[in-house]
């Protein structure tokens, strides 16, 4: 795959989440890429993702836009359309925002390994913009932005040669706000990295960005409440409100090494997932390391972790709470320390994800797109 000239459009390289591993992942595969990005901020990423040639949009030169950068949200597609991606044999998406809106020369392929549709205007907006969530003049701003916005994410999601999702629940919302179909990639894990501990302590674990859609404010007021423990790793635009929530039982550790978070996840009595996940990349890792997930029934998890039915664990590897409320996450975390559950069985779920997986289907496919 390294003989083709690839171009990779990203929406921005400002930490390593969930959307850069698979980043590095598809790197990894197609060789000597360059990078296309609205905003990068050195030393955020990998240096696998740094090694390469990385092109940056006009966001990026604007003043404070590596910290505010959400608020540029209404430009982004201008942004994105201005790359000149001519003399590159194959294109390569991806997206959770803008990506796939990439302009391509005519008769190149372009791949668009989909995270999300764009959640910011679709099925969480109000997450994001609901009164309480955003003061009254973004919320007007933002019901004009958004009708713009979706047109143009709808017009857009016909320029991909091909659509590839991270889950069946990405797969759907493609259908439902793009009316294309798309392929089933899980995205990469590496089971490897993560080893299980014979002792389990007494805190509870979060890793997640700080942002809205998490629902991370669920599970500080459910610990603020119970007095139980919670670790929440992880930075964003969150964390002001969040600290306002916390009763002194959540600790907010920020941005940790890969070492010190696998060995949080072999040590911690539960994972959390309070939020509806497009795959949930962290949970995976999470159950590699041995560790039952305690999740939202909703969304990616119900592709990732397999829900104990009623007090039988045999074979599962966590617990779902119904809705996305403090009250349901409560009451799940009162009948999950009722339960036991088996590592070896935990760990094996999360091996159905491992990298290799990946890197043979997403292969197949870039070969079938350029032999096409």
């Amino acid at each position: 795959m390294s003989e083709p000239r690839v171009a990779l459009v990203h929406d921005w390289l400002t930490g390593m989440r969930g959307g850069e591993r698979v980043l590095e992942a598809i790197l990894a595969i197609v060789g000597d890429a360059d990078i296309f990005t609205l905003l990068y901020v050195p030393g955020s990423v990998s240096e696998a993702i740094e090694a390469h040639t990385i092109h940056t949009s006009f966001i990026d030169r604007i003043p404070f836009a590596e910290t505010r950068y959400r608020h540029l949200l209404p430009l982004f597609p201008a942004a994105i359309e201005r790359f000149d991606l001519r003399g590159y044999d194959l294109i390569v998406s991806s997206s959770h925002c803008v990506a796939k809106g990439v302009i391509t020369p005519a008769g190149v392929p372009h791949l668009c390994y989909c995270h999300t549709p764009m959640r910011y205007v679709w099925d969480q907006y109000d997450t994001y913009f609901a009164p309480g969530r955003a003061s009254a003049p973004v919320r007007a701003g933002m019901h004009v932005a958004a009708a713009r916005l979706r047109r143009w994410d709808v017009r857009t999601a016909k320029r991909p040669t091909t659509i590839v999702a991270n889950s069946a629940h990405v797969r759907a919302r493609v259908q439902m706000y793009w009316q294309r179909d798309a392929n089933v990639v899980y995205p990469p894990v590496d089971v490897n990295r993560f080893a299980a501990s014979a002792e389990r302590e007494d805190f509870y674990l979060a890793v997640s960005a700080l942002v809205p859609y998490k629902r991370l404010d669920l599970a500080v007021e459910a610990f603020a409440r119970t007095g139980r423990r919670l670790v929440v790793v992880g930075e964003g635009p969150e964390y002001a409100r969040l600290s306002r929530l916390n009763g002194r039982c959540t600790e907010f550790a920020g941005r940790v090494s890969d070492a010190d978070v696998a060995a949080l996840m072999s040590r911690c009595r539960a994972f959390l997932l309070p939020g509806e996940e497009d795959f949930g990349i962290a949970a995976v890792e999470a159950q590699a390391a041995g560790a039952p997930v305690i999740a939202l029934g909703k969304g990616g998890a119900l592709e990732t972790v397999v829900g104990a039915n009623g007090a039988a664990t045999s074979g599962a590897t966590g617990i779902f709470f119904a809705e996305p409320t403090m009250e349901s996450l409560r009451e799940a975390l009162t009948r999950f320390e009722t339960l036991s559950f088996d590592q070896a069985a935990i760990r094996g779920n999360a091996k159905r994800f491992e990298a290799s997986r990946f890197d043979r289907e997403m292969k197949a496919r870039l070969e079938s797109l350029l032999a096409g």
